[in-house]
């Protein structure tokens, strides 16, 4: 009896001494914040600044009235601030506007919306000395906005992100939007109205991780050497503009790059070696350019890190290499509309376990289709239309089951299926663990892996 008195009083003292050592670790906290975040206004010129550029994007919305006092102590939704410390002593000196988000994106991420007359306010690239990131969304849609000329010495010494994305009625040359950005760490601008060539400088800003300049009308050649000292670039995507040329061997400086997006310009020439040099890559498209008559690179053997590869639309020409034995983790192929001859090899499918997506429709193909295919386990996707194959395609009553109308075999001269009273190619079975079933399928999703990776690093 006395040793439980004894256990319980222990047991007393220990929650007390916790209890109080709690409440003094927030007293101290609490003191702390006190300390280091004195209340602090907004700059009045900077607020009216503030004022001015949501003005500019929703003029039907009374902000003044609605945040009437000080924008950092209660701001709107897509404005952010932050205090500046004296390097000395670590005291808050003043207070700054250090992110804008601007246009409604989701519930979850409610930006101040964006009318359908929206207009640029060039306060939003003088007044903002302190800016980190800079976010725009569908903002500009309906009458044309201009960018300015330039942009002013002091904007965006310390920017790290600059996003401007589906903003098609924002025109202008994409280099006034590239200013002495020495943090920049993602400059993404997809899906606007920029044109003009990509410049040069682009190359002198250092810290960059990422540039997406996707979906504009940008021509002229690839900025040879200027991408050359991105060290630390890890997504490079120029998809959907009208850029030509040759493709730089420069390329294969990028030894960081993840992703490598080219598709959907008019490159021509060879597809440049330096890519074979990219080890670290997991998603590269260079489809629907006019690369020539080289063949399937062979280097692409030797990049074993790759998920998918998309070739579509390159009259490369000649026969699929044996390429496939080092390259287990692939989960797409995009192989239309190459030119390509001779067989299917098996080594495609017996290599590739994962595969969840094949395509290598309207080529000049023949033969039969490898019997290793109706083995994939996780495919979801297989085009051979318009070739030359014949014979029994080996696919299973439960495969077609599976696939579906994603299973295309239309346009060839006799491919068929065998007879019901055939017997069907066996399929593997299943693996009862659950990891075993849903870990293969994530190699589906690799750009979305992509994108976790670059989302962790920020």
């Amino acid at each position: 009896m006395a040793s439980s008195r004894t256990n319980l009083s222990l047991l007393l003292l220990f929650l007390f001494l916790f209890t109080a050592t709690a409440i003094t670790s927030q007293q101290n906290e609490d003191d702390d914040d006190d300390s280091s975040s004195p209340q602090l206004a907004l700059d009045p010129s900077e607020q009216e600044a503030v004022y001015r550029v949501l003005d500019s994007v929703n003029s039907a919305i009374s902000w003044r009235t609605i945040f009437p006092d000080d924008l950092c102590a209660s701001p709107p939704d897509g404005v952010v601030c932050d205090y500046l410390y004296a390097s000395q002593h670590g005291v808050a000196t003043s207070v700054h506007v250090t992110e804008l988000h601007l246009g409604y994106v989701s519930d979850y991420t409610q930006n101040p919306p964006c009318s359908s007359n929206s207009t640029l306010d060039p306060l939003l690239f003088t007044s903002f000395k302190h800016l980190r990131k800079l976010f725009v969304y569908k903002c500009f849609t309906g009458a044309r906005v201009s960018l300015p000329d330039s942009i002013p010495e002091g904007f965006g010494s310390v920017l790290e992100e600059l996003v401007f994305i589906e903003n098609p009625s924002l025109v202008g040359e994409i280099g006034a939007m590239i200013g002495n950005f020495t943090k920049l760490r993602r400059l993404v601008l997809t899906g606007n109205g920029f044109y003009g060539s990509i410049p040069g400088r682009i190359g002198d800003l250092v810290s960059l991780e990422e540039v997406t300049l996707s979906r504009n009308s940008l021509s002229g050649g690839f900025p040879t050497n200027a991408t050359s000292r991105l060290k630390n670039l890890k997504v490079l995507d120029f998809s959907h503009n009208f850029l030509n040329g040759d493709a730089p061997d420069s390329i294969g400086d990028l030894t960081e790059l993840l992703k490598l997006d080219l598709s959907f310009n008019e490159f021509t020439g060879e597809i440049p070696s330096g890519v074979g040099k990219l080890k670290k890559l997991v998603f590269l498209d260079l489809s629907y350019n006019r690369f020539g008559n080289f063949g399937v690179p062979l280097f692409l053997a030797e990049m074993p890190r790759l998920r998918e590869i998309h070739l579509s639309g390159n009259k490369l020409g000649g026969v699929i290499p044996e390429i496939w034995k080092n390259l287990k983790g692939l989960s797409g192929i995009g192989f239309s509309r190459m030119g390509l001859q001779g067989n299917i090899p098996a080594s495609m499918a017996s290599s590739l376990k994962n595969l969840c997506f094949i395509a290598l429709d309207n080529n000049n193909l023949d033969g039969e289709i490898p019997e290793e295919f109706g083995r994939l386990e996780f495919v979801g996707e297989i085009n051979l239309e318009n070739n030359n194959l014949v014979g029994k395609a080996p696919f299973a009553d439960g495969f077609r089951d599976r696939v579906g109308r994603k299973l295309k075999l239309s346009g060839n001269p006799s491919p068929h299926y065998g007879k019901s009273s055939d017997p069907p190619v066996p399929e593997p079975a299943l693996s009862s663990s659950a990891a075993t079933r849903v870990l293969p399928l994530l190699f589906c999703f690799p750009v979305a892996l992509l994108a976790l990776y670059i989302s962790m690093k920020q």
